[in-house]
């Protein structure tokens, strides 16, 4: 279903556990898109985003009551400081739903979020050559910040 791409005014609400389905096929949809392969399954999804101890808030974005996109958060902190912070790890708007403004309101519910949760900053990343995604975020508000410092991984 292509849609007017004039700014269309959506519904952004928490995701539910009913919406575990949806959220599956578009963390895939996201994965395939920079041609990646997600291992996620509901069973996962339903652990870290409804479960006893959520570790990640994800917001659903509704058109005509139909979900067409979503954005995962991540906690941060700055232990140091006392200062909270959140990932936006995932920003995905279906295709057909894309350049119509929904994305940034997906990202202005997101800051909303981040704010409801005493967060006092926000990161995201983007590819390097999605000079797309990099204009919107400069557009919204946010500041780059190319990474700089070493990082280490250890499988647990």
């Amino acid at each position: 279903m292509k849609i007017n791409k004039e700014k269309r005014s959506a519904k952004i609400r928490d995701a539910e556990k009913a919406d575990a389905n949806r959220l599956l096929s578009m963390v895939r949809a996201l994965a395939a898109h920079h041609s990646d392969t997600a291992s996620v399954n509901a069973k996962t999804i339903e652990r870290d985003v409804f479960g006893e101890s959520p570790w990640v808030y994800v917001l659903v974005l509704e058109v005509d009551g139909e979900v067409v996109g979503y954005s995962a958060l991540c906690p941060l902190v700055h232990f140091q400081a006392g200062v909270r912070g959140i990932d936006m790890h995932h920003l995905f708007v279906e295709e057909d739903f894309r350049a119509a403004g929904l994305g940034r309101q997906l990202i202005d519910a997101s800051i909303q979020k981040a704010r409801e949760l005493s967060c006092g900053y926000m990161k995201v990343g983007t590819h390097p050559d999605n000079k797309d995604a990099q204009a919107t975020y400069l557009a919204c508000g946010f500041s780059r910040r190319d990474a700089t410092n070493p990082g280490f991984h250890r499988t647990l």
